[in-house]
């Protein structure tokens, strides 16, 4: 077996006495010893500090490095000012998922940030394309650590450690300044639903990092949280994830992408397929799944309208802030309506659900 990474946080989380697991390729704490119920509260209602420097992170530079993202991704990067983010995607030339991604525009170079089950194949594909144009490609994931402040207390536990004003960092955009002494990429990002912020660091200061923020942020009932909570927060508001939600077998048009999928905006890779499955109609779906009945949503469920098995669960959970179970899957467009009643079969017992359109839960804190 190959034997599993270890991020700059490592020692942090086992001395937090984290349940260290696999993910990724990593080993990555699950949950702490609070548990994952109260993590994910935590940052719904204060604060939560999530280690994510398991992600990839490529800085692409060059006089066509413009042209090299808008060709490898489907949102249209030309409208992407400075000190902005976008989230986006890459497809395949049959128009599935190779990965989703965030792409960050500095003065001098755009940064890609990827997942880090992919980080390999990322990075093949993106040096293949490349040939193409005139640009330099880096791999800046073994450099960059990624620690995301979440939650409605966020900015108050990052305003005195930082030199910059907070409040100048928007939903998408980022600033560079320093926290805590260190040189960081302040961006108004997350996974969570909620206000807040992730930090590019670099790797041999994100220890420091992490300990400061934590010590700043104890008058804030900041605690850390690990990959439990992060799931069922961003299942909550409907966030995809690659591997489950999202992958080479479904289109960014079949997976609730379209939005971000700029066919106008002039030709990258999978514009074809996907014009001709827009012109053509989508015949599947990803979808949200609210249970009426009491149950636990599992990947891997089918997904059941009458006798006739029409889906497959991709993510589930019963949301600690709704007490009933969500869920994402596909199922065919026909069924994929808003309020169409469909159930899941839970091992042999079929539980009622009903479409509806996500976020789930609407009550989070994030500043657009």
């Amino acid at each position: 077996m190959t034997e599993l990474r270890k991020t700059p946080l490592y020692d942090e989380h086992v001395a937090a006495e984290g349940k260290m697991v696999p993910f990724a390729g990593f080993s990555m704490p699950v949950q702490y010893r609070t548990g994952i119920t109260v993590e994910h509260r935590a940052v719904r209602e204060a604060c939560g500090l999530f280690d994510v420097s398991h992600m990839g992170e490529f800085v692409v530079r060059g006089p066509q490095a413009l042209e090299l993202v808008q060709h490898v991704s489907v949102n249209d990067a030309a409208g992407i000012e400075v000190g902005q983010a976008q989230y986006s995607a890459m497809c395949l030339e049959n128009g599935g998922v190779i990965d989703d991604l965030i792409v960050y525009r500095f003065p001098d170079r755009y940064m890609l940030v990827v997942n880090a089950a992919n980080l390999e194949k990322d990075r093949t594909w993106l040096e293949k394309h490349a040939r193409a144009f005139d640009v330099e490609i880096e791999d800046a994931s073994d450099r960059t650590a990624l620690l995301a402040l979440q939650g409605p207390e966020a900015r108050e536990v990052l305003r005195p450690l930082a030199d910059i004003d907070v409040d100048d960092v928007h939903y998408y955009r980022f600033l560079e300044g320093k926290v805590a002494g260190i040189e960081a990429v302040i961006s108004g990002t997350g996974y969570t639903g909620e206000d807040g912020f992730e930090l590019y660091v670099p790797a041999d200061r994100a220890a420091s990092l992490w300990r400061e923020l934590l010590k700043g942020g104890s008058g804030h009932d900041l605690i850390p949280a690990g990959l439990g909570a992060r799931d069922s927060l961003r299942l909550e508001v409907g966030y995809a994830l690659y591997g489950n939600d999202l992958d080479e077998e479904h289109t960014a048009l079949e997976s609730g992408l379209g939005w971000i999928t700029k066919l106008d905006k002039g030709d990258f890779v999978g514009r074809e397929a996907l014009s001709a499955q827009k012109e053509a109609g989508v015949e599947r779906r990803l979808v949200g799944l609210r249970l009426t009945d009491r149950g636990f949503p599992r990947p891997g469920y089918d997904i059941v309208s009458g006798d006739d098995v029409v889906g497959r669960v991709t993510s589930g959970t019963v949301s600690p802030s709704l007490g009933h179970g969500v869920a994402l899957g596909y199922v065919p467009t026909a069924l994929s309506k808003v309020d169409t009643p469909l159930a899941i079969d839970a091992r042999g017992r079929k539980v009622g659900a009903i479409v509806q359109r996500p976020p789930f839960y609407t009550e989070g804190s994030i500043r657009r």
